[in-house]
């Protein structure tokens, strides 16, 4: 069986004795200065990096011994320089896109408005079209009316399709009475009033 150790990066000694804050922080002031158009100190890759525990014991170097060494003096104020850098990266970062984020609320804010501008213009314009047809076949209609109703325009409306004693109550009540025949019953298919009919007709 073999023993398994620790890998760089796993939490090992070797990564206890690292100050990956004071790494990053590094990092950062470079990308800054190189950002702004800073040359970066070529002396701080050759510098040995400082305990995390020291520096946070000192971090603004007021009581710092006379007797710190020139290397750790630097890598201290490397740290104040980057601290003040992202600092006022953060601050800067934060109020452009707090700027950038008014911005974007306006302008969707101004197109919102703007549809809402156009709906209500399509929609007066509709109703305006709709009301205009309406009026339109209102007055055709009404034209239609008074053209019909107008006894000039039609001269078929003079003529009279009733009697003037159409609806009396006692009509035809004596009219034709005595030229009425009697019904009679002939027993005789020759001599029926069908058969004379029949023979009249289709026989002659």
């Amino acid at each position: 069986m073999t023993l398994k150790t620790r890998q760089p990066g796993q939490g090992g000694v070797a990564d206890e004795q690292r100050d990956l804050r004071a790494e990053l922080l590094k990092a950062e002031a470079a990308h800054f200065a190189k950002k702004k158009g800073i040359p970066a100190s070529s002396d701080d890759d050759d510098a040995p990096s400082v305990p995390k525990r020291q520096l946070e014991d000192d971090p603004a170097g007021d009581g710092a011994d006379e007797d710190e060494s020139p290397e750790a003096k630097r890598r201290r104020l490397i740290l104040e320089e980057a601290r003040d850098v992202d600092a006022d990266s953060d601050g800067s970062s934060s109020e452009s896109s707090e700027e950038e984020d008014d911005d974007d609320d306006e302008d969707e804010t101004a197109e919102l408005m703007r549809e809402l501008e156009k709906i209500k213009r399509e929609r007066a314009e509709q109703k305006a079209k709709e009301e205009a047809e309406k009026a339109a076949q209102e007055q055709e209609e009404r034209e239609y009316e008074i053209a019909r109703g107008n006894p000039l325009l039609n001269p078929k409306d003079f003529n009279v399709k009733r009697r003037w004693d159409d609806d009396v109550v006692f009509k035809n009540q004596a009219r034709g009475v005595d030229d009425k025949k009697s019904k009679e019953f002939v027993n005789d298919l020759l001599r029926s009033d069908f058969h004379k009919r029949f023979m009249s007709r289709y026989v002659r």
